[in-house]
C-alpha cells in the first residue's frame, strides 16, 4: 500500500514508532469533535487511519486524576475516528490494550481474543474496554482492526518503554506476564495491513516474561546495576498481570518470536 494513503492520529510513544516505521503522514491535532476528524481526513484523503491517540499519563494511576481527559482520549476519540472511517469507507486500525483482563495463574489458559474483557477496577482499563466493545461490534461488518499491545518493550530509551521504567524503579515484581516487543509489533502491524485483517488481535510475543529476566540481561552489560524483587502486595498498586494467547495472530502466517529470543537484541540496541 502507498504509505501516503495511511494517516496516523497521535504521535506518542507507539504512534511515533508506527509513523517512523511506515514513513506515512501523521497528525497531532487534538480531536474534540467529528468536525475535527473530518477536516483531517479531508486534508490527507487516507485509505487507512491508525488511531494511536490515548491517555495513560506517566502511569495508569494518573488516569484516575483526570477522568475527562482519559475518557475523551481512550473512548470518545476512537469512536469519532471509527465513525468518520465508516462514513468515508476508510479502513480503521485502533491501538487498544491488553490490560483489560483479570487472570488466574492457577486455573486459566492464555486468554483468547473472544473472551470478554473483565478488568474494570482501573479507570484506564474501563475506558479501553468501552471503546473496544463498541469497535468490535462495528468490526463484524466493516474494515476495522483492533490491535492489543501490552507493556511495550522497545530497543531504545523512552519513558514509556518497559526497560526504561524498570531501570528507574529498581524495585520489581516477579510475576510472569505477556509483553509486546515493539519492533515485532511493527512487523505484525504491517503484516496485518497487508492481509487486510479485521477484528481483534492480541499482538504480543510468545511466552511470558518475568521482569528480573530482562534486568539480568541488562546486568550482563552493566554489572554495577542493582535492583530488588518485591512482592505484589508490597508494590501496593492495582495492576493487571495477565497471559494472553497469540494463536490467532500466528494463524495468519505471522511468525511470533518468543519474548526470550528478543531480550539480548533489545538490551544491546538500547545501550548503543
Amino acid at each position: 500500500m502507498n504509505k501516503n494513503k495511511i494517516l496516523v492520529f497521535g504521535r506518542g510513544f507507539i504512534g511515533s514508532r508506527i509513523q517512523e516505521e511506515l514513513g506515512c503522514p501523521f497528525t497531532e491535532r487534538k480531536i474534540k469533535s467529528f468536525k475535527d476528524a473530518e477536516e483531517e481526513v479531508k486534508r490527507s484523503n487516507p485509505c487507512v487511519i491508525i488511531n494511536c491517540i490515548g491517555h495513560i499519563g506517566r502511569n495508569v494511576d494518573e488516569c484516575e486524576k483526570d477522568l475527562d481527559k482519559t475518557l475523551s482520549a481512550n473512548t470518545l476519540v476512537p469512536l469519532i475516528l471509527a465513525e468518520i472511517s465508516l462514513r468515508k469507507k476508510i479502513k480503521f486500525i485502533h491501538i487498544s490494550s491488553g490490560c483489560i483482563y483479570h487472570f488466574d495463574y492457577k486455573k486459566q489458559k492464555p486468554i483468547m481474543e473472544i473472551q470478554p474483557p473483565d478488568f474494570f477496577e482501573l479507570f484506564y482499563s474501563r475506558t479501553k474496554i468501552y471503546a473496544e466493545e463498541a469497535l468490535k461490534a462495528l468490526a463484524r461488518k466493516n474494515p476495522l482492526l483492533i490491535l492489543r499491545p501490552r507493556v511495550p518493550l522497545d530497543d531504545r530509551p523512552h519513558p514509556r518503554n518497559l526497560l526504561t521504567k524498570l531501570l528507574n524503579y529498581k524495585r520489581v515484581i516477579d510475576i510472569p506476564t505477556s509483553i509486546t516487543y515493539l519492533p515485532d509489533f511493527l512487523k505484525a502491524l504491517k503484516h496485518l495491513i497487508k492481509i487486510d485483517a479485521r477484528g481483534v488481535y492480541n499482538v504480543f510475543n510468545k511466552g511470558v516474561l518475568k521482569y528480573p529476566e530482562l534486568l539480568e540481561v541488562y546486568k550482563k552489560y552493566v554489572p554495577e546495576f542493582g535492583y530488588k524483587i518485591i512482592d505484589l502486595k508490597e508494590l501496593g498498586l492495582l495492576r493487571t498481570n495477565v497471559i494472553l494467547s497469540t494463536k490467532k495472530l500466528e494463524k495468519t502466517g505471522f511468525k511470533v518470536r518468543d519474548i526470550h529470543e528478543v531480550l539480548e537484541e533489545c538490551v544491546s540496541a538500547y545501550l548503543q
